[in-house]
């Protein structure tokens, strides 16, 4: 399918590797003293730290200055991370965090447009272009997802469809009379849009849909192989956070499609180990820290995403590549000793045909050791012999290649919870 797609490349993406880094240096160099200047929270940090914006010589250097977290934006709740004056911020976003207080974002009239460029490039990288119709199905409001991808897709010289999240059997009737192009969501519910054209009696593969741009949660290839073989279109990753820009700090380039090329002109990356923080070099698994290069109302200096992934060299373009999310650090469950991710999980799940992929994994602890519960749903039409064999063939699976014993649990078609969102897969009762 990606075949048909021929790069389109605009100046950043055509930089060489030697430029790119200059203008790196030029930028971060620029965004230290910037935000040293007009943000208290980097002030009082790099004082504390005997840092300086003049210390950075080289790229390499930035190591020397302390990271950011997001207790660090909690802590200066709600417009203490802003470095211009309110007056000049034009738009407020806030996470979705469950917890604590939300995390603040800003953004300058300069840094909207910024930000749509990127998602325009994003969106062009994954086969997008002008006059094609992107219906918007990620959630409009506080989360960047939404707003970032209409702003982006109308840089670009789209027709938007912003429909946002939920009303699913809308999302479908929509899909079906508007004829989009390209729809922008989260995995998860792209997989609640196929469960609704399937009991509408509708054939996905007969859709206008062309290309989907998928992100704002982890998944797999082979959840990838379900959607692109279900709909007959191009799925690619998207990446961004809030806290560093929104939807389009990477994306998947649909000729390769062999994970996401930041954009490295606009977000310089870093691997960290998540335990002692030291700096690893490219190709080894990591946790993901970005420092943007462009961003007035609210630069940010070596955020840890808490995002695990390892940094690869480009291949569709110059910049560097990031494999796609295998979990968070956050996300993390460890049962009887062993690390486990969901997608570890949803990888297992996917090789039973019976078993559809929406799952909830549930942790408790009945005595002194955790136990792990999968329970996921069946898919419709499965007999009772096939689904007996899947949940047999999925507690092997797990042992064998995770290396933990779970319980199973099938629910009916429809028995999992979706979500307009991201997708909730942990329920951890163990403080309950």
């Amino acid at each position: 399918m990606a075949e048909k797609y021929a790069p389109l490349l605009d100046a950043g993406e055509n930089l060489s590797r030697e430029a790119l880094s200059a203008l790196q240096l030029e930028r971060m160099r620029a965004t230290l003293a910037h935000a040293y200047a007009n943000s208290r929270h980097y002030r009082a940090a790099f004082d504390a730290a005997g840092v300086a914006p003049g210390d950075l010589k080289t790229l390499g250097d930035l190591a020397k200055f302390p990271c950011t977290t997001k207790a660090d934006l909690r802590a200066n709740y709600p417009f203490g991370f802003f470095a211009v004056p309110r007056e000049e911020v034009v738009r407020v976003h806030a996470s979705s965090g469950t917890t604590g207080k939300p995390t603040v974002v800003g953004y300058t009239k300069k840094d909207i447009e910024t930000w749509s460029s990127v998602v325009a490039r994003s969106i062009r990288a994954a086969g997008g272009r002008p006059g094609m119709k992107v219906h918007v199905a990620y959630g409009y409001g506080l989360f960047t997802g939404g707003l970032g991808a209409h702003y982006g897709a109308e840089a670009l010289g789209c027709t938007v469809i912003p429909m946002s999240g939920g009303q699913t059997e809308k999302q479908v009737q929509l899909i079906q009379d508007f004829e989009p192009d390209i729809i922008m969501v989260t995995p998860s519910y792209m997989l609640a849009i196929l469960d609704e054209f399937r009991r509408l009696g509708l054939d996905p593969r007969k859709s206008s849909l062309k290309i989907g741009i998928f992100g704002a949660e982890p998944w797999t290839d082979a959840m990838r192989r379900e959607i692109e073989d279900a709909f007959a279109i191009d799925a690619v990753d998207i990446y961004g956070l809030s806290e560093v820009m929104g939807p389009g700090v990477a994306n998947e380039c649909v000729e390769t499609k062999d994970g996401l090329t930041i954009w490295e002109d606009h977000f310089y990356p870093e691997i960290l180990d998540p335990e002692t923080g030291a700096v690893l070099p490219d190709g080894e698994l990591g946790e993901l820290v970005f420092t943007s290069l462009t961003k007035e109302a609210m630069p940010i200096i070596r955020y840890r995403t808490r995002d695990l992934t390892r940094l690869l060299p480009g291949s569709a373009r110059v910049m560097r590549r990031m494999e796609r999310i295998s979990g968070r650090t956050d996300d993390m469950m460890i049962i009887r000793g062993v690390n486990v991710f969901p997608t570890q999980i949803e990888e297992q799940i996917l090789k039973e045909s019976a078993l559809s992929p929406h799952y909830l994994l549930e942790i408790t602890r009945p005595g002194r050791m955790d136990e792990l519960k999968v329970i996921v749903e069946q898919r419709d039409g499965a007999t009772a012999a096939e689904i007996a064999a899947a949940t047999k063939g999925l507690k092997h699976h797990i042992k064998t290649m995770i290396g933990i014993s779970t319980a199973i649990e099938i629910a009916p078609p429809g028995g999992v919870e979706r979500s307009g969102g991201k997708a909730k897969r942990i329920r951890d009762l163990r403080n309950k």
